[in-house]
């Protein structure tokens, strides 16, 4: 806007009007042309954002001051410029926003919310946990709001105080010459409020570190190397926003008989020479228990025999993988005298 228009007149006061008149015109008009109300009304965000730059200039007692003195052209020598956009309006006016609206955590609100931190928890199970699934409780360190004094970072009994280098406004304003320069309060950090009495559970934090037990649920078939994510089970947000996420890492042990292959379970059994020759059936270990398998005649070393339905759950889809039997087939290192004579017959009748 080249030629604005009147602060007092935006917001429909007198130039006599107290902080609290102001506030509550301010409140009015903000209901009237608030953008969630009004969606796609171009005349209305006009509307909303010139009644936010007329309340952030007379609210402010040096704005107002110096507005009443030499109107908008005397504003520019502090730096005021006004907002750029909503965000700008919201971020100033956030906590006013939650007091005037039912609907201030609506979703312009969320937008400018950050959202806590992702944490991740390595955690070690055995290779039948994987397969089968099953429930852990783990224990897992958080940042949260302090209990004692729910965040504010200050003691109980006490309150923030208004910061004396700034008088509370935030800002620290120079002059020179005719022109004022206004910088960031460097005792408050442009927060306006000190604390003088900080919480001794958090030291004037507000936030503390815990220890919280969480139950993970482990879906059978998950496999190494992947990645539970437990929604909403992160770090907390620092300005209301949404609590972050936990990423539970897996590591599965391995286990003494068998190996993995994608949805297969392999294992290697031994057999004889012999039973490798003549055939036989033999009781072998399986996920659900022994297994009867039958080892026919000729088996070579490293044939590889499946028992169907016999291997892991497979976690996107229905069904089981299968259960893969390598036959490593054993030579003897020692014969008996019969045993060699018996072999050395066996090698005349087959040549």
């Amino acid at each position: 806007m080249d030629d604005k228009s009147d602060y007092y007149d935006i917001l429909g006061v007198n130039r006599n009007a107290s902080d609290e008149e102001i506030k509550k015109s301010y409140r009015q008009m903000a209901l009237t042309y608030h953008p969630d109300r009004n969606p796609g009304d171009k005349e209305a965000e006009e509307r909303f954002k010139e009644a936010a730059e007329a309340y952030e200039v007379l609210r402010d007692p040096e704005k107002r001051q110096i507005y009443d003195r030499y109107g908008h052209a005397g504003l520019q020598g502090t730096g005021f410029q006004g907002f750029r956009g909503f965000d700008d309006i919201f971020s100033s006016f956030g906590d006013i926003f939650d007091d005037f609206f039912s609907f201030g955590s609506g979703s312009r609100s969320r937008r400018r919310a950050r959202k806590g931190s992702d944490l991740q928890y390595d955690l070690k199970i055995s290779f039948l946990d994987a397969v089968f699934g099953k429930e852990k409780e783990i224990e897992i360190p958080k940042v949260q709001t302090c209990q004692s004094c729910n965040g504010t970072g200050v003691e109980r009994g006490y309150q923030r105080e208004a910061c004396r280098a700034c008088g509370g406004r935030g800002q620290i304003v120079r002059s020179q010459g005719f022109i004022r320069i206004a910088t960031t309060c460097p005792s408050c950090g442009g927060a306006g409020e000190v604390i003088t009495h900080p919480c001794r559970e958090c030291r004037g934090t507000g936030r503390a570190q815990v220890r919280k037990k969480i139950n993970v649920k482990i879906p059978p078939g998950v496999d190494n190397g992947m990645s539970l994510k437990l929604t909403g089970e992160g770090g907390q947000s620092s300005n209301g926003g949404p609590p972050g996420d936990l990423y539970v890492q897996i590591h599965v042990e391995p286990h003494e008989f068998f190996e993995r292959q994608k949805d297969d379970v392999i294992c290697r059994v031994p057999i004889s020479f012999v039973d490798a020759a003549l055939g036989a059936t033999l009781e072998i270990p399986t996920l659900d228990g022994s297994e009867r398998l039958h080892i026919p005649e000729g088996t070579q070393p490293g044939d590889v025999l499946r028992l169907r339905d016999k291997g892991i759950s497979r976690l996107r889809g229905q069904g089981r993988g299968d259960q893969v039997v390598i036959l490593d087939v054993r030579i003897p290192k020692k014969l008996s005298k019969e045993q060699e004579e018996l072999l050395r017959e066996f090698a005349r009748l087959e040549s």
